[in-house]
C-alpha cells in the first residue's frame, strides 16, 4: 500500500464505525496559552474532553498535523540520527466524546491492524498501565483482560506512568493508556532476543505505531486528578512508522513519505542515501526531508520564522537543516526552498493549504537561507578557531559567552552550536550561554509569567453564550472565576453563561467595559473589565479590582456592559481592515494574503504578503480606493452558520492558518468587493468609518510587509497634528516660499558642516595616534598601551584601537576616556595573543568595569564598557597595567 492509501485505509474505516471525519487544525496553535504548536492529536479537541464545548459528533477521526520541538515533547535532538522521530508528523487518531471506551477502541485498532492492514499478529505486542500508588490510580484491569482475550498474556506488557499514563502537559485531561507495538527484525533476529523484552527500550524496529488513551482524569495545577464529567478516547497513531510496518521498510525515511524527497537531495548533491560511504550525509538527507516539511506547513498555517518565541522555533528548524546541507552535502547556494515544490504535490489532497500558498512559502524560506548562509560559513569558521584553542589547551567545554557570540552575531542558534559541538567531540557551557543572554535581555524570560489558582465553579453551565454581536449589555450568571498573580499584582478572571464582551481573537482585542453585581446581602457592586480574553472556548473577564471573592460568589444576576463608545472605534478599523485587503488585492495582486493583524480603537496594524516595498503611489492608490467605499456607505451583509465549504465554494476569502469551525460568520461588503469569513466585530455601514489614513509602510520579514493606518476620529486628530507640525516649521524657517527647498538647503548645510567635523575629528585620532605609539611599553612577547584619552565618540575608541593594530604588532591596547559626562573603557588585544595566551578582552574589560561602577563586554581580541562613576577611571586604567 502507498502512504495515501495507508491513510485514507484508515479514515475509511472509522468512516464506516460511524465516525466524522474532520480536517486537521493548523499546526500552530490557536487560542491555546499552553501550547505554542499541536503537539498530538489531541490538542484541537482539548476544550471538548474538559467540557468546555461540544463535538460535532461524539466520534470523529483525523489525521492531524503536529510539531514536537520545544517543551515537554522535544524530538529534535533525535531526528536524523535514528530512522523513526520527526518534528513534524501526522497523527491518525479516533475519538470518543462520552460514547464508546475501553472496548471498542481495542476491538477496532486490532481489527484495522491486522485484517485492513494485514499486519502480522506474532509480531505485535500490547501494554497496560501497571497504576500508580503515589496518584491514586489503580491498575488498569479493564484493559489487561480485553487484551488478553484478544492477544493472550504472554504479549501484555506492564506501563509504568512514564509509558503508559498520557498527560497532555502539567496540567489537563489525562488517563492510563494501552500502546501497540511491533517488532519489525528479521526473522534471525527475533529467534535470538524476544522482541517482548525490546519494547520500549529505544529499538529502532520495536516501535510503539498507536497509542488508546482512556481519558478519565483532570489533572489540577496543585496535582491532583479529578474525574472527568465523562470517560472518552483519545488513540494516536503515528502515520510514518505505520508506513514504515506495512511497507516493511527498516527506516520511516525508506518509505514513499520521505523517498521522493530524498530522491532530489540525491539529484542535487550528487550522493546517493544509504550508501553507507558518508554516515552524516545519510544523516543530513534525512533530516533535511523531515525538517521541510515542519518548516512548510509552520509558514503556512501561518508562523514565519523570527527571533521570537514560536517563530524562533521554526528559525531554529530551518537552520539546522541548512547547516547540514552546507556541511555534508555540499551546498553553498539556497537549495531548501527547491524542495516545497514536491512537498505540495505530495499533501495536495490531504493538506491542500501548501498548494495554494506554494510561491509564498518557497519565497519565504529562499529569504531564510540567503540571510543564514551570509554568516554561516564565517559562524564556522568562528566555531573551528573556537575548538582549536580549546584542543591546544585540553579543554573539551566552549564557554557560554562565546556560545553566546555564536547566536548573537552568527545568528547560531544554541542548539545547532551544541549538536556541531558534539560531532567535534566539545561539550557547551549551557549555565554560561543562559546567563549571558540574561545579561543582554536585562530580566529573565519567565518575567510575564503568571501563577492561576484552579477555578473556582459557582454553578453549571451547558454553554457560554457569546451576543456581543447583536447586545451591547447582557443580564448573565458567574458560571467561575480564578484569583491569578502577576508580576504587577491580582487579577480576577471571570466566566459568564451570557457575554456581550468581545474576547481577543483574529486580531481584534478584547473589549472592556463593567460588570454589574447583584446581591441580597451586598446590594450593587460595580467590577471594570479590564480585557476579554479567550482560553479554551471561554470568554475570559479580567479584573484588577481587590478583594472581589465574597462579591463574586455571591452575586446574583450580573449586568455585562462594554465600553460602546469603545467598540465603536474597533469595529471602524476591523472593517477598514476588510476594505484595505480587498483594495491591495486589487493594486498589488491576488498574491496579497493576510499574515497577521493586529487592531484596537486607536490604530490597525495589518501584515501581509509581498516581495517589495509599497509605493507612496500605490499606498495612495489604496487610500483612495477605501476612502471611495467609505463614501458609498455600503450596507453590511452578515451570514451566520454558512457550512464552510459553501463559503468558500462562494468565493469568500479565508486566513490560512486559522481554524475554522464547519459552520462559519461571513461579513460583506458588496459581495463584489470585500467577502470574507470573520469572527469580529463590524459597522453597519461603511459610512460609519469616516475617513481611512495610513501612518506607516515597512518590512516584518521576508516575503512580509506591513503597515498601520487609522480611522475616523483618530484619523482627523493625527491630519492637524501634521498640519501644526508644518506650521510651526514654516514659522521657524520665516515661512518660505518654497518649504521643501529651504528643509533641502538646511539638509545641505549640515551634511558639509559634518563632513568637516569629520576631518577634524580625524585629525585629532591621527595626532593622538602618534603620541600613544611614541608611549608605547614595549615588552618581550607584546607591546602595550594604557592611557587616558580624549575622543569624541565612543566609537573613536574602536577606530584608534584597530587603526594602532595596522601599525603595531602584538598589541595590547586599554583606553579610557569620558563622552557626556560617562566614563567608558576598551580593551584590545591582538588575535595571535589571544590564541597564544588564552587572554580575553570581554572578560578583562567586565574586570575593569568595576572601578567605574559599570559593565561592559565583546569579542576576545576587543571589547568596551560603561559605567556611571568617571572618578573611578583611573583606577581602571591601573588596574589594567597590572594584568599584563
Amino acid at each position: 500500500m502507498t502512504s495515501h492509501q495507508i491513510r485514507q485505509a484508515f479514515l475509511d474505516f472509522f468512516r464506516s464505525k460511524q465516525h466524522l471525519i474532520v480536517p486537521s487544525a493548523p499546526m500552530v496553535a490557536k487560542n491555546d496559552p499552553t501550547l505554542m504548536f499541536n503537539n498530538s492529536g489531541m490538542a484541537q479537541f482539548k476544550d471538548f474532553f474538559l467540557g468546555n464545548g461540544t463535538p460535532p459528533s461524539q466520534r470523529l477521526a483525523d489525521t492531524q498535523k503536529c510539531l514536537r520541538v520545544s517543551g515537554k515533547h522535544n524530538d529534535l535532538e533525535d531526528v536524523g540520527f535514528d530512522t523513526y522521530h520527526h518534528t513534524m508528523f501526522e497523527m491518525l487518531g479516533n475519538w470518543s466524546f462520552g460514547d464508546y471506551f475501553k472496548k471498542e477502541a481495542i476491538t477496532w485498532a486490532w481489527e484495522l491492524l491486522t485484517e485492513v492492514y494485514k499486519l502480522p499478529k506474532d509480531r505485535l505486542y500490547v501494554s497496560v498501565f501497571e497504576g500508580n500508588q503515589k496518584d491514586g490510580v489503580p491498575f488498569d484491569q479493564e484493559a489487561w483482560d480485553l487484551w488478553k482475550g484478544i492477544v493472550g498474556e504472554d504479549r501484555i506488557i506492564l506501563g509504568n506512568k512514564k509509558d503508559n499514563f498520557w498527560e497532555m502537559g502539567d496540567t489537563g485531561p489525562c488517563g492510563p493508556c494501552s500502546e501497540i507495538h511491533i517488532d519489525l527484525r528479521p526473522e534471525a533476529d527475533i529467534a535470538g532476543v524476544s522482541g517482548k523484552s525490546l519494547v520500549n527500550n529505544d529499538h529502532p524496529q520495536v516501535v510503539e505505531i498507536w497509542n488508546l488513551v482512556f481519558m478519565q482524569f483532570e489533572r489540577k495545577a496543585d496535582g491532583s486528578l479529578i474525574p472527568l464529567p465523562a470517560t472518552h478516547v483519545d488513540t494516536g497513531m503515528g502515520f510514518e512508522r505505520l508506513c514504515m510496518a506495512i511497507q516493511q521498510k527498516t527506516s520511516n525515511y525508506d518509505t514513499d513519505v520521505f523517498r521522493n524527497t530524498i530522491g532530489v537531495l540525491e539529484t542535487l548533491s550528487g550522493k546517493q542515501y544509504g550508501a553507507n560511504i558518508e554516515p552524516f550525509a545519510d544523516i543530513a538527507m534525512r533530516v533535511i526531508a523531515d525538517h521541510i516539511r515542519a518548516v512548510a506547513f509552520a509558514i503556512t498555517d501561518g508562523q514565519l520564522p523570527s527571533n521570537v518565541k514560536a517563530g524562533y522555533v521554526i528559525r531554529r528548524i530551518l537552520r539546522r537543516a541548512v547547516r547540514y546541507g552546507y556541511s555534508y552535502l555540499g551546498f553553498q547556494e539556497p537549495f531548501f526552498h527547491k524542495l516545497i515544490p514536491i512537498i505540495a504535490d505530495q499533501f495536495k489532497d490531504v493538506f491542500p493549504e501548501l498548494k495554494a500558498q506554494e510561491d509564498f512559502v518557497t519565497k519565504v524560506i529562499l529569504e531564510e537561507e540567503k540571510s543564514f548562509l551570509k554568516t554561516l560559513e564565517s559562524g564556522l569558521k568562528r566555531l573551528d578557531t573556537i575548538t582549536s584553542t580549546l584542543t591546544a589547551k585540553g579543554l573539551t567545554v566552549i564557554e557560554g559567552t562565546e556560545v553566546f557570540e555564536l547566536s548573537d552575531t552568527f545568528g547560531f542558534p544554541v542548539d545547532l552550536t551544541a549538536l556541531i559541538a558534539r560531532e567535534k567531540g566539545f561539550q557547551i557551557d549551557e549555565e554560561g550561554f543562559q546567563n549571558a543572554l540574561a545579561a543582554q535581555k536585562n530580566r529573565s524570560r519567565q518575567d510575564a509569567a503568571k501563577e492561576a489558582t484552579d477555578w473556582i465553579e459557582l454553578r453549571d453551565a451547558d454553554d457560554i453564550a457569546f451576543l456581543g454581536y447583536d447586545f451591547e449589555e447582557t443580564h448573565s450568571h458567574i458560571v467561575k472565576y480564578r484569583k491569578v498573580k502577576t508580576k504587577t499584582g491580582e487579577e480576577y478572571h471571570i466566566v459568564l453563561d451570557r457575554t456581550p464582551f468581545y474576547a481577543e481573537m483574529g486580531g481584534q482585542v478584547g473589549d472592556t467595559g463593567e460588570l454589574i453585581l447583584n446581591s441580597e446581602a451586598h446590594g450593587t457592586k460595580s467590577v471594570r473589565i479590564v480585557d476579554t480574553k479567550k482560553e479554551n472556548d471561554l470568554f475570559v473577564h479580567i479584573s484588577r479590582d481587590q478583594h472581589l471573592d465574597e462579591a463574586l460568589q455571591q452575586a446574583g444576576p450580573v449586568v455585562a456592559r462594554i465600553d460602546t463608545a469603545r467598540r465603536n472605534r474597533i469595529k471602524s478599523n476591523h472593517s477598514a481592515t476588510h476594505l484595505m485587503l480587498s483594495a491591495m488585492r486589487e493594486i498589488l495582486g491576488s498574491h496579497v494574503g493576510q499574515k497577521g493583524s493586529f487592531l484596537n480603537d486607536e490604530v490597525l496594524r495589518f501584515d501581509f504578503s509581498h516581495f517589495s516595498k509599497v509605493t507612496d503611489e500605490e499606498l495612495e492608490k489604496i487610500e483612495d480606493r477605501v476612502n471611495e467605499k467609505i463614501r458609498e456607505n455600503i450596507a453590511l451583509e452578515e451570514r451566520r452558520n454558512v457550512p464552510i465549504q459553501q463559503a468558500l465554494a462562494e468565493g469568500a476569502t479565508a486566513t490560512f492558518g486559522e481554524k475554522y469551525g464547519d459552520f462559519v460568520r461571513l461579513i460583506i461588503f458588496d459581495p463584489k468587493y470585500s467577502f470574507e469569513l470573520c469572527g469580529g466585530t463590524h459597522v453597519p455601514s461603511t459610512g460609519e468609518i469616516g475617513v481611512f489614513k495610513f501612518i506607516s509602510e515597512g518590512s516584518v520579514s521576508a516575503g512580509v510587509r506591513r503597515v498601520e493606518a487609522v480611522t475616523g476620529e483618530k484619523a482627523l486628530e493625527i491630519m492637524r497634528r501634521q498640519e501644526e507640525t508644518l506650521n510651526k516649521i514654516k514659522d521657524l524657517l520665516k515661512n518660505p516660499t518654497d518649504l521643501v527647498k529651504s528643509v533641502e538647503s538646511l539638509l545641505e548645510e549640515r551634511a558639509a558642516l559634518q563632513k568637516k567635523i569629520a576631518v577634524l575629528e580625524n585629525e585629532k585620532i591621527q595626532t593622538l595616534k602618534t603620541a600613544l605609539i611614541n608611549s608605547m611599553e614595549t615588552h618581550r612577547t607584546f607591546n602595550l598601551i594604557v592611557k587616558k584619552v580624549e575622543v569624541p565618540t565612543a566609537d573613536s575608541l574602536k577606530q584608534l584601537s584597530y587603526e594602532l593594530r595596522d601599525q603595531v604588532e602584538n598589541l595590547i591596547a586599554v583606553f579610557g576616556t569620558e563622552i557626556g559626562g560617562k566614563p567608558q573603557l576598551s580593551v584590545f588585544i591582538a588575535e595571535n595573543i589571544v590564541q597564544e595566551t588564552g587572554l580575553n578582552a570581554g572578560k578583562i574589560v567586565k574586570e575593569l568595569a568595576r572601578e567605574i561602577r559599570g559593565g561592559g563586554g565583546g569579542q576576545p581580541f576587543f571589547a568596551t564598557a560603561g559605567g556611571s562613576d568617571a572618578s573611578g577611571l583611573d583606577l581602571a586604567l591601573e588596574k589594567a597595567k597590572g594584568l599584563f
